[in-house]
């Protein structure tokens, strides 16, 4: 089973009021286990950037200016071959899923159609009245979050985070068992078996390549908190 697990970052909260994307990280999962296979790339958005958004992402305007247009080959295009037949899962999919439709549609290319899944309903289900958010999730099943704390958060970042989390999320079932009950999973006779104990924190794991970009871009920022974290 294919899946690719996604995030975005953007200038607001809905294109009907002519946001648009401006960062999308996936990372693709194959019975339930990462491959290394990801997609990353950040987009002119041809509009300016918000503060209420750039205090959320600090991805700037400046930095965006450069950046291709999602019709750009390497972008949409590129995005929709990634995904192919798989199945989508985001947090909050409503939302990276509204965006990417929309800046498909604005591009003339083919809608996404494939089936979608939504992290936060899962856990909105598994866990009622608790916090549903990526952070609340990565601190209930000790999901090392330390670089994000570190260095911020991001799309890529963010994608592999909910990987994690997805996978702690379906018991194991992404790797070919069945959902048990009681937050267990299905053993190979059908009975409900305990979840696995687990031991220190998973770390997130990003390529070399990976991390100097980030470094590069929290670099440009003019920002007192980043200038602080810089020094150690």
């Amino acid at each position: 089973m294919r899946e690719i697990i996604f995030d975005t970052e953007t200038t607001g909260l809905s294109p009907k009021d002519g946001h648009r994307l401006v960062e999308i990280g996936a990372v693709e999962m194959v019975n339930g286990a990462l491959t290394g296979k990801k997609f990353h790339v950040y987009i002119n958005p041809e509009r300016d950037m918000p503060l209420e958004a750039y205090k959320v992402h600090k991805i700037s305007e400046e930095f965006l200016q450069d950046k291709p247009l999602f019709a750009d080959p390497d972008v949409g295009p590129a995005f929709v071959e990634f995904v192919g037949d798989a199945t989508l899962v985001a947090h909050n999919a409503s939302f990276d899923m509204g965006f990417v439709q929309y800046e498909l549609e604005k591009a003339s290319l083919p809608a996404l159609n494939g089936d979608v899944v939504d992290t936060v309903k899962i856990a909105r289900k598994r866990f009622p009245g608790s916090p549903a958010s990526l952070d609340a999730l990565c601190s209930r099943f000790e999901i090392d979050t330390t670089q994000r704390e570190r260095d911020g958060h991001g799309a890529l970042l963010d994608a592999r985070l909910l990987a994690e989390v997805y996978i702690e999320l379906t018991g194991g079932a992404q790797a070919g068992l069945a959902l048990g009950g009681r937050g267990g999973f299905a053993g190979a006779n059908g009975e409900a078996q305990p979840r696995p104990i687990r031991g220190a924190p998973r770390p997130v794991l990003l390529s070399d390549d990976e991390k100097a970009a980030h470094q590069a871009f929290i670099s440009e920022m003019d920002s007192p908190v980043w200038a602080k974290v810089a020094r150690g």
